[in-house]
């Protein structure tokens, strides 16, 4: 069968070779904090300090890592890809965009950050959402709106996904699905695999190992992503 509608959906594992902690440890810690502390609404509202640094850190971390394998064989991929792929990243890093900028894609290419991204700041007030790559204060003031401070774009327990009317609208069209670094535990990212399921798409996962969703899948490839997944795509 002969693909045309691609979607690619990337998580932690694609970037923990570059060195990027994956986001929960086996303590179940991400970075030395409990996610209840610095991932929810709850958490800004409790202590704004605690949650800008830790975010401000991760963001000045970005600097420390570059593209691995993985990354530039999707890159490399979509440049030479003649039809449709949609590339879903739960990743808040800005990995997969340096990699693609280094080899521009085709027509036809997009890249979504459901979650939200580190290289960007949202308006409180205003949901204004700009480019910035500084710290932010506790209580950031808003060039947006005098009664709004900025704050981490990034997608919270308690808030919903971005961008899901495009991912469904790519999903009802695809006709390979491929997952990849994913542990299967996060919802709606986890979910995805059953719409393109229900679209009769081929589904894959390519993974360290078997994600708690190994089974919702046609096919498995397991082991590291700098080797499994340049090797997957060029059977296509």
């Amino acid at each position: 069968m002969r693909h045309r509608n691609l979607v690619i959906l990337t998580g932690a594992g694609i970037s923990a070779e570059s060195g990027v902690p994956t986001f929960r440890a086996d303590d179940g810690l991400w970075l030395g904090h409990r996610v209840e502390d610095v991932a929810t609404p709850e958490a800004f509202a409790r202590d704004p300090a605690l949650v800008q640094d830790f975010y401000n850190t991760r963001r000045r971390q970005l600097a420390e890592v570059q593209p691995n394998a993985a990354h530039r064989a999707i890159a490399d991929f979509a440049a030479r890809w003649s039809g449709r792929i949609t590339l879903v990243t739960q990743n808040v890093d800005d990995l997969h965009d340096r990699a693609h900028a280094e080899t521009p894609p085709a027509p036809g290419f997009e890249l979504i950050h459901m979650h939200g991204e580190l290289l960007k700041a949202v308006c409180t007030a205003t949901g204004h959402v700009c480019d910035w790559t500084e710290d932010l204060d506790a209580f950031h003031d808003s060039p947006f709106s005098p009664d709004g401070w900025l704050r981490p774009h990034i997608v919270w327990f308690g808030e919903f996904p971005l961008h899901m009317d495009r991912i469904e609208r790519a999903l009802s069209a695809c006709d390979l699905f491929v997952s990849i670094g994913t542990s299967g535990a996060v919802y709606p990212a986890a979910g995805l695999v059953r719409q393109a399921r229900m679209a009769g798409a081929r589904t894959v996962e390519i993974n360290l190992e078997p994600s708690l969703g190994a089974s919702l899948f046609d096919e498995g490839v397991y082991g590291p992503a700098t080797q499994t997944v340049s090797a997957f795509l060029d059977t296509l």
